[in-house]
């Protein structure tokens, strides 16, 4: 055998040599960190601007990486590939029993876990403080602090459409079903992922549909009175209906007479066992329409769609007046003796009951 046959053929078991080597140090380095047995998963929260390296040692420390050496091979070889795209923040459920690259194409093409909650139609601000609190989110007193302090943060600044020197953000918090990056939740994320809500959903129904409003309510107006028709409509079929009444009351200048907007007053909800008392519907307060006319100044809960649509769009009736009756449905009355009347008859037609169980108290 000559010296070039002998040469080429060195440099060819050299090279195979090298690739077994090489190949046999990939398959081994990037296994998952654990082969048998059982693993749970644990979440790993990435930072915004880490580097390959500092996500390698985060993932090393968390012990679901092998090699922090093959880690980097794995980011050398997406730029080769031309890969879109780039490791993303955020938070991830990860395994010791995922492979490298399995862990590595989790968090490059982003599939964080998520947190959800849902805040329904008509809860106020304490509500969903306590919510969150129960979650586990954040403290409800967090929670009010961010409230409180949003005119001035930075987040107000991405929410120029919001009403003018609205001193609370109360009902523009929009009711509905979240997800948001697990990991380390803050008040000021939620509450900006609600108020884009708002935007979304919420706002274009203004938008679209304010020339047809009878009373020609600005923004912070339309959301104050629908929270007031989301509280008192416990029948969806008389959302309208309800919204024409105090339509009705607003154009004639008198009191809208809501009891909801007595107990936000009071921080207080009202029950069959516990309804208002007279002192307290006699209380100065800005949000007793019992003794202010017109619109409380903020909105009393968040409304959803269905109240805010009814607000613009109110049934048009006659009736000046409604009274609850102990199934959720009202009376509708276009006078005060009609209304009166219909007072006694519900209060005769409990009285009569013998073990009534009223789920509405009917208004004083």
């Amino acid at each position: 055998m000559n010296m070039t046959r002998k040469l080429l053929l060195f440099t060819l078991i050299t090279v195979g040599l090298g690739s077994w080597q090489a190949t046999s140090w990939w398959a081994r380095e990037t296994k998952p960190a654990v082969l048998s047995g059982k693993s749970t998963p644990i979440i790993v929260t990435i930072e915004p601007g880490s580097s390959s390296q500092m996500i390698a040692d985060r993932l090393s420390e968390s012990r679901v990486l092998r090699s922090k050496s093959a880690w980097q091979v794995w980011t050398r070889l997406q730029s080769f590939k031309n890969r879109s795209g780039g490791f993303q923040a955020g938070s991830y459920a990860v395994s010791p029993q995922e492979s490298l690259p399995e862990i590595a194409d989790k968090i490059w093409t982003g599939q964080v876990v998520t947190k959800g909650f849902t805040i329904p139609e008509g809860w106020n601000i304490r509500q969903m403080a306590a919510h969150f609190e129960e979650k586990k989110f954040f403290t409800a007193e967090q929670f009010i602090n961010a409230i409180q302090q949003f005119p001035n943060s930075p987040t107000a600044t991405q929410t120029s459409w919001l009403p003018k020197n609205l001193p609370l953000i109360e009902g523009f918090l929009f009711p509905d079903t979240y997800e948001i990056p697990a990991g380390t939740v803050t008040p000021e994320q939620v509450i900006q992922q609600m108020l884009d809500r708002f935007k979304t959903v919420a706002l274009p129904i203004y938008q679209a549909n304010q020339n047809q409003d009878p009373l020609k309510l600005d923004l912070l107006q339309w959301v104050t009175l629908a929270s007031i028709v989301e509280k008192e409509a416990v029948i969806p079929k008389e959302r309208s209906l309800i919204s024409g009444v105090f339509t009705n009351r607003l154009k004639t200048g008198m009191s809208l007479g809501s009891d909801p907007t007595v107990e936000y007053a009071f921080g207080i909800t009202q029950t069959p066992e516990k309804p208002l008392t007279l002192n307290q519907v006699r209380t100065p307060s800005p949000y007793n329409t019992y003794i202010n006319p017109g619109l409380p100044p903020t909105p009393i809960a968040s409304p959803g769609l269905a109240s805010l649509q009814a607000t613009l769009t109110p049934q048009t009736t006659d009736a000046l007046y409604f009274v609850a009756r102990y199934d959720g449905t009202h009376v509708f009355s276009r006078s005060l003796a009609e209304h009166e009347t219909a007072q006694e008859q519900i209060r005769d037609r409990v009285d009569n009951q013998p073990s009534p169980t009223p789920s509405a108290k009917p208004k004083p």
